[in-house]
């Protein structure tokens, strides 16, 4: 489904280092990386990969991106 121009789709996108790479569990809750909020996929996208680049010397630094739109509104599938 294609966002009308208009549309905000929050996305979040954050990081941290994990403790162990086969679960997502955090090392320090405190000192998550909190990269920012972004109105549409692809510029929540382009966020996570200057991240992950950035920290790619560090095997256990993870970067993900949250649809936030889909927790606010749970009714839309897309």
């Amino acid at each position: 489904m294609t966002a009308k121009k208009d549309e905000q789709l929050i996305h979040l996108v954050f990081g941290g280092e994990l403790d162990d790479v086969s679960h997502v569990t955090f090392k320090d809750l405190a000192s998550l990386d909190v990269v920012g909020f972004f109105p549409n996929y692809a510029s929540a996208h382009q966020a996570w990969v200057g991240k992950a680049r950035e920290t790619i010397d560090n095997a256990q630094m993870r970067y993900f991106i949250v649809h936030l739109h889909r927790l606010l509104d749970p009714s839309k599938d897309d």
